[in-house]
């Protein structure tokens, strides 16, 4: 019995075998695999003394071997990775949040100890947290806590805008976020952070019927998540907690719901020494500057930090001199600023944390 000599191109060989295993390759994988499928194809024919068909010789061969198996299950892992868009943190992230932060302390105990003390956690019968949501002001610091969490885990990190879940139109959105979540429940070690969360999940009273049902698709979605065997963090975050539906925030859906809300002295002076030693520094008088912004979110740190070394580099471009920061040019810059936080949505921050807060 002859090997049939049929070798399409790459990206038909992965069409290919999709169809006939339900495995997704990269079209090059799929194209070095074919020939061996089909030399399995003759080995199996030999063997039973019978034609065997092309499409039980690959699903032998793929489940059956070993080795090609675990491959392949690698493989589609990153090939879905990639698809996310996800990414490697630099575990340095951890260290420019202040551990005086309240959330630090709180992501600290709740999370990080729980998922990377697996043996003690289970001892005590501790479950680590599957989904949470973080809440607070607009610039607080949300997506860098999330980001942090991955880093300090050393799990991917995979962020997904409603924008991008809306990239086929607002129809499309139920579906679209029923086949992320799908996804979602296959990776392993990574946190998938939604931003701007109350833009798929808002209170279904008032709502119009393509709202509600977007909302109820991520009510379902959730427990699903939570019940696969995967290692993942579903993190969602919102300027605005009180237009999440209440089912989402009732215990059940979400395992922590903690609040990310201005920086005292320490937390400001941790990020402005973190942007200060990227710079061409001075003499610079950290302690003042830092009581100068009581409202400043790392938001704004970052962006002062970026009008004052554009203006440093403009200066040393004009007069041909090194220029370096010091306490005078932040001084300058600092009364110019608006700062994102005021006493007014202080307060209201403050109401939500009573109201809302569970961890």
């Amino acid at each position: 019995m002859e090997i049939v000599a049929d070798y399409p191109v790459p990206e038909e060989c992965s069409a290919r075998i999709f169809e006939m295993s339900g495995h997704r390759l990269d079209p090059e994988i799929a194209h070095d695999l074919w020939e061996k499928i089909l030399q399995h194809k003759w080995v199996l024919s030999e063997r039973l003394g019978r034609d065997v068909g092309i499409k039980v010789s690959c699903v032998d061969y793929i489940e059956n071997v070993e080795s090609i198996k675990h491959e392949l299950e690698e493989a589609e892992a990153v090939r879905l990775l990639k698809e996310m868009g996800a990414t490697m943190v630099d575990p340095s992230v951890w260290e420019t949040i202040s551990d005086t932060q309240p959330p630090k302390q709180v992501v600290n105990k709740r999370i990080i100890l729980p998922l990377t003390k697996v043996d003690l956690a289970r001892k005590h019968g501790v479950i680590p947290p599957r989904t949470i949501i973080f809440f607070g002001p607009p610039g607080t610091g949300k997506t860098h806590f999330v980001k942090a969490i991955a880093a300090i885990l050393r799990w991917w990190y995979i962020e997904i805008s409603p924008s991008t879940l809306m990239a086929d139109g607002e129809e499309r959105l139920g579906a679209n976020l029923k086949r992320l979540m799908e996804k979602a429940g296959s990776v392993d070690e990574a946190v998938i952070f939604i931003d701007e969360f109350e833009e798929i999940a808002e209170s279904r009273d008032n709502a119009s019927r393509l709202e509600k049902s977007v909302t109820n698709e991520f009510l379902k979605q959730v427990p699903l998540l939570k019940r696969q065997a995967k290692k993942t963090l579903l993190v969602c975050a919102t300027n605005y907690i009180s237009r999440l539906d209440a089912a989402l925030l009732r215990p059940g859906r979400f395992d922590c719901i903690i609040p990310v809300g201005g920086l005292d002295d320490d937390g400001r002076k941790t990020i402005f020494l973190h942007y200060l030693s990227q710079t061409n520094r001075g003499n610079v008088d950290v302690d003042r500057i830092v009581s100068l912004m009581p409202h400043f979110t790392p938001a704004d740190i970052e962006y002062m930090f970026q009008k004052v070394t554009q203006t440093a580099f403009e200066k040393e471009l004009v007069h041909g001199k090194d220029f370096r920061l010091s306490t005078d040019i932040f001084l300058e810059f600092i009364p110019k600023m608006r700062p994102t936080l005021t006493d007014e949505i202080i307060r209201e921050f403050e109401e939500d944390c009573v109201r809302y807060t569970r961890f």
